[in-house]
């Protein structure tokens, strides 16, 4: 079976890296003949410093499905088109809104000095922050700051891209048009029913619907609709998770697809 991760606060969390025990579970499910794959809003350059070495050959996408990396390099990505970019950039000037725009690596952020983003932006200092005009093929835009978030949400909502809100930071994360996780997968060649979703947030819904059986981890109002479980982060959290990957692993290794 096929078992496909979301990152942050779902197999790792506050921003530490993927613990041993969680990266020892994950090489347990290898072990069995399952697949692994890690899907995440962060682009390439902010997976690879939370995800183990040895977690580094395994498929990774980006950006919430707008970057593809396999073998040590990005096979593949989406970026926006220059008309949709266009008005992207006139919202940001109307709501005055802060950013942090991604290319396939480099980034440009205007967001405020203590922004918790920072946190998780590019740990290992792989890239390079630049101007957003230096930016070649924009692939992912995290609008951090604006004087009326609504009004901003409800006007990109009218654009031909997609859109994910997260209401309690009042941060809106965008993608290039029918980019998602799912469309991602997808393109790794993974079929419908023929995956194991764990995941935590909006930007999951695309590949809990697609799922065989979906884990949502902590709780989300938007994703605890196409989830078959649901693991909450009180006590020993990481536990459960762990002990859930082993009873799928078991129960889908027993299947012998």
């Amino acid at each position: 079976m096929k078992f496909v991760f979301d990152l942050d606060g779902t197999i790792c969390f506050k921003g530490e890296p993927v613990s041993e025990r969680m990266v020892q579970c994950l090489l347990d499910l290898k072990s069995s003949g399952h697949e692994l794959f890690f899907a995440s809003a962060r682009p390439i350059r902010d997976m690879l410093p939370v995800l183990d070495v040895r977690l580094h050959s395994y498929p990774l996408i980006g950006g919430n499905g707008s970057l593809l990396y396999q073998g040590g390099e990005v096979i593949h990505s989406n970026s926006f088109h220059p008309n949709d970019l266009e008005k992207i950039h006139e919202l940001i000037d109307q709501y005055e809104a802060t950013y942090l725009i991604d290319s396939e690596w480099d980034y440009a952020y205007t967001g405020p000095n203590d922004h918790p983003i920072l946190d998780f932006l590019d740990p290992a200092n792989l890239a390079r922050s630049l101007p957003v005009e230096s930016l070649n093929r924009i692939v992912k835009i995290l609008l951090l700051t604006s004087t009326n978030y609504q009004d901003l949400s409800k006007d990109l909502k009218s654009l031909d891209i997609v859109v994910n809100n997260h209401t309690n930071e009042e941060v809106v994360d965008l993608s290039p048009a029918k980019i998602h996780k799912w469309s991602a997968l997808s393109t790794f060649g993974v079929s419908e029913m023929d995956f194991i979703a764990f995941g935590n947030d909006s930007n999951d819904v695309s590949m809990f619907k697609k799922a065989k059986h979906a884990v949502m981890v902590g709780y989300h109002e938007g994703l605890s609709g196409y989830a078959d479980e649901h693991i909450p982060l009180i006590d020993d959290y990481e536990g459960e998770i762990i002990k859930k990957l082993k009873e799928l692993s078991f129960t889908y290794t027993e299947v012998k697809e």
